[in-house]
């Protein structure tokens, strides 16, 4: 397994930096496993999507409260990874709003602090009718480690 770090994302990013980003993120074998895809990245936040299949559902019909979760903490992960230096989770909550069953989640993340050592993130989980399903708060310890030479400058 590679322990290879991100690329460093930064303000008016190209499309090869973003995409150089987004390919790091393709190696998360269980965002893949859950039909997991980044869709946008720019310093502090980013977007993700889940295409909900059967796989997805607990015993009442609906999306499993983990695949919510793991989506949330998905987009969390690639929001708070984008500033070049590895952040790894050091707490996370969320709240469900509502039950989803069919269709995508869509996961939007945003910054609401960063210091050299802590970032905390919000992020909110909605249906394809706009609806919020959930809002995830989590927080990041941001390692000394430092992500390559890619940049979005």
């Amino acid at each position: 397994m590679s322990h290879e770090l991100p690329p460093r994302l930064t303000a008016g990013a190209d499309a090869k930096a973003i995409d150089a980003f987004k390919l790091w993120f393709e190696k998360d074998r269980f965002a893949k496993h859950s039909n997991i895809e980044l869709l946008t990245v720019t310093p502090g936040q980013a977007r993700a999507k889940m295409t909900l299949h059967p796989h997805h559902w607990n015993g009442l019909g609906t999306v499993m409260g983990g695949a919510i979760f793991t989506l949330a903490d998905f987009a969390f992960a690639a929001a708070a990874n984008s500033h070049g230096t590895i952040a790894v989770a050091i707490n996370a909550d969320i709240s469900f709003m509502k039950a989803a069953r069919t269709g995508t989640l869509w996961a939007e993340a945003r910054e609401l602090s960063k210091n050299f050592k802590l970032g905390c993130y919000n992020v909110e989980v909605r249906d394809d009718d706009g609806e919020l399903v959930a809002l995830f708060q989590g927080m990041v310890y941001r390692k000394r480690d430092k992500a390559g030479a890619t940049t979005l400058s």
